[in-house]
């Protein structure tokens, strides 16, 4: 199916895994986007021209013509609802969407305090507690892999926003410090969303940190 001609303008930073998961279903659903660099170490996102987009001056922001959506896990929703014409990507019965809202409201949860809070220490020197994000990250890995046991993806019998939402922080959780190794369903489960048409790496740190627990 060709995708539907549009006016999307994405508004991120290369190294922000929220940036990336709304980059990640742009590609996977084949909608092409004008990406726009929004340098936070000069303080681009606290810019009155960006504040005026998202006021918590935070990446990403997607442009949709006149609609502005900010929040990675928002722009997931909207492009599931308004691109996907397939419906499998944010599916409407009520159990799905229901499993599929418990796994974006992690996303937002332990992994940004788990994986994504540790690789702010390692890649931007963030002063947050080391020790105890990767206590989250582990933690809440436990439960996912445990999860992954029976199911190739996190919610329903195909990929959906769930997936995306959970993928770029996991997928570079060793850059914090959070191996990965111990966790093989995760490890498959990250080379099965690596393996669908349309996707899309997001930029490694150099040097990553080498995960060893």
């Amino acid at each position: 199916m060709t995708a539907p001609k549009t006016t999307l303008r994405l508004h991120r930073y290369p190294l922000s895994g929220h940036a990336h998961r709304a980059e990640l279903f742009l590609s996977l659903l084949g909608l092409a986007a004008e990406t726009i660099e929004v340098d936070l170490a000069v303080g681009a996102h606290k810019a009155p021209a960006f504040l005026a987009k998202n006021p918590f001056g935070q990446v990403p922001v997607l442009e949709d013509g006149d609609r502005v959506i900010a929040d990675s896990n928002a722009i997931l929703v909207y492009l599931a609802l308004r691109y996907d014409r397939t419906g499998r990507w944010y599916p409407t019965d009520p159990d799905t969407a229901a499993e599929i809202q418990r796994w974006l409201s992690i996303a937002a949860g332990p992994l940004a305090a788990g994986p994504a809070t540790a690789r702010l220490v390692t890649v931007f020197g963030a002063p947050r507690d080391h020790a105890a994000a990767k206590a989250t990250a582990h933690a809440l890995f436990g439960v996912l892999d445990r999860h992954l046991a029976t199911r190739r993806f996190v919610a329903g019998d195909g990929p959906t926003i769930a997936d995306v939402a959970l993928y770029s922080y996991t997928a570079h959780a060793p850059e914090g410090g959070v191996a990965l190794a111990p966790y093989p369903r995760i490890v498959a489960w990250l080379a099965g969303i690596e393996a669908l048409p349309g996707f899309v790496p997001m930029q490694k740190t150099e040097p990553a940190l080498e995960a060893v627990s």
